[in-house]
């Protein structure tokens, strides 16, 4: 495959994820980029913060970066930028859904997602939690979900849910999914031969040998001995709060967190411009930007586009190791 074909999705109309799209239609690729979406919040958005795109054909548009392949999915409602409308819910979550079969299908090699307004689908009468469940549902797949930027990469065992439900969230066959996961990942997407991957514990100082929970005894070290017999390379459980020291990072290709806040506020400390998020376990790379819909900034032209941009680099390299390891007949 020389050039990967990855499905753009803006995601909620009202947020920013259109004005980003708009941006990044602005530059050439080393992908070529077809949109799912709206095509008139599209054209709106870049008469809004000025920069040139048309709709040259009811499936093409055309911008400096060159011409992209569209699927227009119109919403019921006109959108205004910053107030989100529930009717939009069915075709924000139809786009998604679109892009999801054309990489099922082969027609496209990857995914990048822009922000989705939880609440807004929701009050649009559909259940859901995020993107990541959706797609995963979608594939029939089990998924984890990673962070990277540049300095790391932060996979999680749990993601969203109350502090309080980690303890009971995290059973001996999550964990070991989890890992199992992020290790063929890192081995097919990412083309490392031997991935090294940090586990952390759960409590401070890693249960400090039993004396401060015994979830790293009787949980987290028999998975590890268990996988590390079959060769897996996994270092924990270790404290989190010296795990990301940078002589340790340069150890290991990625960390696996017990909850959400565990590791994410180190990662977006470390580089959050430049983070994206990927979902593991997928059929096809989905990379989304690692930021909200922003319905502050949304029609401002204002919104940093950095996130979006990281993530069709990625996806493009995620698509270009895959497609290599796995050559179309």
């Amino acid at each position: 495959m020389q050039r990967p074909r990855l499905a753009l999705v803006p995601g909620e109309p009202a947020g920013v994820g259109p004005e980003l799209c708009v941006r990044a239609l602005q530059r050439p690729w080393a992908a070529d980029l077809e949109l799912f979406g709206d095509a008139d919040v599209l054209l709106s958005a870049a008469q809004r913060i000025g920069l040139p795109l048309e709709r040259q054909a009811p499936d093409t548009l055309s911008a400096p970066g060159g011409r992209f392949a569209l699927h227009h999915l119109p919403g019921a409602a006109a959108v205004e930028p910053g107030h989100p409308a529930a009717a939009n819910a069915t075709s924000t979550i139809a786009a998604l859904l679109a892009a999801a079969d054309a990489c099922t299908a082969n027609r496209c090699h990857g995914m990048v997602t822009g922000p989705v307004h939880k609440a807004a689908i929701n009050d649009g009468g559909i259940a859901y939690t995020g993107t990541t469940g959706l797609l995963a549902a979608h594939a029939g797949r089990e998924v984890v979900m990673m962070l990277a930027n540049p300095t790391m990469r932060v996979a999680l065992a749990t993601v969203h849910m109350p502090l309080r439900e980690v303890a009971d969230a995290l059973t001996p066959a999550l964990l070991e999914r989890s890992l199992r996961v992020l290790h063929a990942a890192l081995r097919d997407d990412f083309g490392i031969g031997d991935p090294r991957v940090a586990v952390l514990g759960l409590n401070p100082h890693a249960g400090e040998d039993g004396h401060l929970g015994r979830e790293e005894l009787d949980t987290i070290i028999p998975v590890l001995e268990r996988l590390r017999e079959e060769g897996l390379r996994l270092e924990g459980p270790l404290p989190a709060d010296t795990a990301f020291l940078p002589a340790k990072l340069a150890r290991f290709d990625a960390i696996l967190a017990m909850y959400h806040d565990q590791g994410l506020p180190v990662l977006k400390h470390a580089g959050f411009e430049q983070a994206v998020n990927i979902s593991l376990g997928l059929p096809w790379p989905r990379v989304a930007v690692d930021h909200g819909t922003a319905f502050d900034l949304a029609g401002t032209g204002r919104a940093d586009p950095s996130s979006l941009f990281a993530a069709i680099d990625a996806c493009t390299r995620l698509a270009a190791t895959r497609a290599a390891r796995n050559p179309t007949p």
